[in-house]
């Protein structure tokens, strides 16, 4: 288990589902909450609510698709920023997920882990936080991992601090650090890179997350709000994926020969 932090999976990852190839790390928004509600004559708050059930969907339907690593963003760090009633909505979320889901996470091998900064939460959502790590720390089946109170800047900023730390303690030194040793600090240390970030609701733009993991990701944008997500929706975005060609930086034999 590279990093020793907190919580952290082990980075190998078998195959997926049988018959399903390798096992793939998908990271989605989950956007289009306030918008669905707002077509609706409805609260966002409610949009919001209707977004757990999608995760819900989307959470049971991976493993069929081949995913074993799911990583979704729940709230940014810049989010503080919106209306302090929808705020509180949105902190609830996580309460409404693991009370209604834990059980059945923790019976089916999925195991859970919170990335964010837990500064600013409050102690009972730290609480449910950590049961919900706790109670499914020993599950490999599946792993699911939501962003809440996370920023990419923001973690890239706080591995940063952890590392020039270890380097004012003397426990490394500044020439140690390399691109593998730094993504271990992160909040997803351990992890494999996601293969395919997916953004739903119309939307094309990152918003901030999982920028160092996501440099050599394929990206699919999807014409449908979260809250009307499901399996449908992740079955013809890995199909899209799967006609990708990843070269990483390099470049196939025939295209060299080509350029002469």
């Amino acid at each position: 288990m590279a990093g020793g932090k907190r919580g952290e999976p082990k980075s190998a990852a078998p195959s997926g589902e049988a018959g399903a190839g390798p096992a793939l790390h998908v990271a989605i928004v989950m956007d289009g909450n306030g918008r669905w509600a707002k077509r609706r004559g409805l609260p966002r708050t409610l949009g919001h609510r209707a977004g757990v059930e999608s995760l819900k969907r989307t959470v049971s339907a991976a493993p069929e698709q081949g995913v074993r690593w799911l990583t979704v963003f729940g709230f940014s760090t810049e989010n503080w920023s919106r209306p302090a009633a929808e705020v509180a909505e949105l902190m609830a979320l996580p309460k409404r997920y693991f009370e209604t889901d834990l059980a059945r996470l923790e019976r089916e091998g999925v195991r859970v882990r919170v990335l964010g900064r837990r500064e600013g939460l409050s102690a009972e959502l730290v609480k449910i936080i950590e049961e919900a790590e706790q109670r499914t720390a020993h599950n490999d089946r599946f792993f699911l991992q939501v962003a809440f109170n996370y920023g990419g800047q923001a973690d890239i900023v706080d591995a940063a601090r952890r590392f020039a730390q270890q380097v004012a303690e003397g426990q490394a030194r500044p020439e140690e650090l390399s691109e593998a040793a730094f993504a271990r600090l992160l909040a997803t240390g351990g992890a494999p890179p996601p293969d395919l970030v997916i953004r739903p609701s119309g939307e094309r733009r990152l918003s901030n997350f999982l920028l160092w993991e996501s440099a050599y990701a394929e990206f699919v944008f999807q014409d449908v709000l979260w809250p009307d997500y499901g399996p449908e929706h992740l079955k013809a975005a890995i199909e899209e994926f799967q006609t990708r060609e990843r070269r990483y930086g390099g470049a196939v034999a025939d295209d060299v020969l080509a350029a002469g």
